[in-house]
């Protein structure tokens, strides 16, 4: 019995939180690593842009919610997500007619669009701020919990308690259906093996025929499709705060990176890598030891290798370490 304890309080405190994390992360690493290997170079303004479509979403919700609709025990903001992408898409559109469009025509270096984008992200930063405030935002409605700790321990006799919130389940299964739909895309339409050409060789792919103003167009539509949808069930799962996508920027960038940046699979994997990393170096695990170890060696402390303030240093440190071993990533992307 005290194992079975031991598995349900390590599902309920660190898988089911990474895997929903994971799934954030990675939603919000193929945005960057979709950047990186179309246009060529990493935008560091995509946490913001993240944070400029979620609140798209909750406006949206918001206007929603005045008026009396609902999804019943889902949360309103599903309904608002078009909205929400549309905002973004525009925002971002916008950004690169009037910004990148010029440096790319200069065939700049990498480097001087990186600057350019950071100079972007306080853009979008402040905008954000000054639209819908600094402070938490709530905007999640409808059934919180699919299953309940106290429900679970009446049908099991458990002592521990297994609790999946709706947020986290939802999450799941948008990211399995955004990336099923976004792989499908990228290897069965026309417009995707344009992509993925002009990925691969920029001057082949012009010399067949390619429209690489079309392909700009379609990488910025499906980025801003994914920072809002990544946004969004961040902000459902946690809360929503302009100055915490801006933080997430580190763990997103770490995840593409490790995975291989310009390999979709690679942020995915990254992103499940760095946040099960997170999660487990900064739970307490004496819980759990408490259940598996006799009572005389059990701990007295929380046995906690790092706060929970500290997890992003988890991100830095594992994405030195990848930068220094091997740059190009798990998956052999393009070397950073």
């Amino acid at each position: 019995m005290d194992l079975l304890n031991a598995i349900v309080a390590l599902t309920n405190f660190v898988i089911i939180p990474a895997v929903a994390y994971g799934s954030q992360l990675a939603l919000g690493a193929l945005g960057v690593t979709l950047i990186y290997g179309i246009l060529r170079f990493s935008n560091f303004a995509h946490g913001d842009t993240m944070a400029f479509g979620t609140m798209g979403v909750i406006l949206a919700t918001w206007w929603l919610q005045s008026l009396g609709v609902s999804l019943g025990p889902l949360p309103t903001a599903l309904l608002a997500l078009p909205f929400g992408i549309a905002v973004c898409a525009a925002l971002v559109l916008a950004t690169d007619r009037v910004v990148y469009r010029f440096y790319r025509a200069q065939r700049v270096k990498p480097v001087i669009l990186v600057i350019v984008s950071m100079g972007v992200m306080f853009v979008y930063n402040g905008l954000t701020r000054f639209v819908i405030g600094p402070g938490d935002q709530n905007f999640g409605d409808g059934a919180r919990f699919v299953i309940s700790a106290l429900d679970f321990r009446a049908m099991t006799g458990l002592q521990e308690g297994l609790a999946i919130r709706t947020s986290q389940a939802i999450t799941l299964v948008t990211a399995l259906v955004v990336v099923a739909i976004l792989f499908w895309f990228l290897n069965r339409t026309r417009t995707g093996k344009s992509m993925r050409a002009y990925s691969d060789n920029e001057d082949l792919a012009l010399l067949s025929g390619i429209n690489p103003e079309r392909v700009v167009l379609v990488t910025w539509l499906i980025v801003a499709a994914l920072a809002t949808v990544a946004g969004t069930l961040y902000g459902l799962d946690k809360s929503f705060k302009p100055f915490t996508y801006f933080q997430l920027l580190l763990p997103i960038f770490a995840s593409a990176i490790v995975g291989g940046l310009g390999s979709p699979v690679g942020a995915i994997a990254g992103g499940f890598i760095i946040a099960f990393s997170e999660v487990t170096i900064t739970y307490a695990w004496k819980k759990v030891l408490v259940y598996l170890l006799p009572e005389s060696l059990e701990p007295d402390g929380l046995v906690q290798l790092l706060a929970v303030d500290y997890k992003f240093a988890v991100s830095f440190v594992i994405l030195v370490v990848v930068l220094l071993i091997r740059p190009t990533g798990l998956f052999r992307g393009k070397a950073v």
